[in-house]
């Protein structure tokens, strides 16, 4: 009975170191598979990085283009401003001087021969600016203005109390005949009416009038 007891108790120690081992084994086994997953984790957690770092460049290449953008921006700014609607920055937004805003003067020239001066002055407080080439001058009872002679002149800015002159011709030395002529009506542009002004020194004996661009001085407007 003894033996019995012992030979139980040593089985039992045994099965119990059994037992034990299996467990040990088996905790063994849990901490290799978990050594064994934890590089693979890693890996898997540095690969992540690895292609996070390189959609980076790709977020820099996207930035890159908004700078882009900000170049273009940078054009637009130095692309010349449009040009004025009108044409007031030539002449400083001065307007055109009109027929009534001047004063006038014809007197006949001592040479050239069947020449007169006309001298218009701005009668206004402000400046005008006089359309050099417009010129109008007709002879009551004639038909038709007087033709452009000499070369076209250029608008100027009239000052107040400032003169520009032209040069009238009445006839031409190798054409006979012609009516008398003691008045003559001017205007700046077609587009307005005349003022009628007396000729000094006259009547002239006119057949084919003529007449020049405005001038800034006397001797100018009688070269033609």
């Amino acid at each position: 009975m003894a033996y019995t007891a012992r030979s139980r108790r040593t089985t039992a120690v045994l099965a119990a170191l059994s037992l034990g081992i299996l467990a040990l084994s088996a905790c063994n086994g849990d901490a290799g598979k978990d050594t064994a997953t934890t590089p693979s984790a890693a890996a898997s957690a540095s690969a992540a990085g690895t292609d996070k770092g390189a959609d980076a460049p790709s977020a820099a290449g996207s930035d890159d283009g908004g700078s882009d953008g900000g170049n273009s921006s940078d054009s637009q700014g130095s692309t010349p401003p449009s040009q004025p609607a009108s044409d007031d920055g030539q002449d400083g937004g001065v307007g055109m001087c009109e027929t009534t805003d001047l004063s006038y003067n014809v007197t006949v020239a001592s040479k050239p021969v069947n020449h007169a001066l006309l001298k218009a002055t701005n009668k206004g407080s402000g400046p005008c600016l006089l359309p050099a080439n417009e010129l109008v001058i007709t002879i009551p009872e004639l038909d038709g203005a007087a033709e452009h002679m000499g070369p076209d002149g250029k608008d100027w800015i009239l000052k107040a109390g400032e003169s520009a002159y032209a040069g009238i011709m009445f006839s031409r030395a190798d054409t006979a005949g012609g009516k008398s002529a003691d008045k003559v009506e001017i205007a700046l542009t077609a587009a307005e009416s005349p003022t009628t002004v007396a000729i000094d020194e006259g009547p002239v004996t006119v057949n084919d009038g003529q007449v020049t661009s405005f001038f800034g001085t006397a001797e100018d407007a009688l070269t033609y």
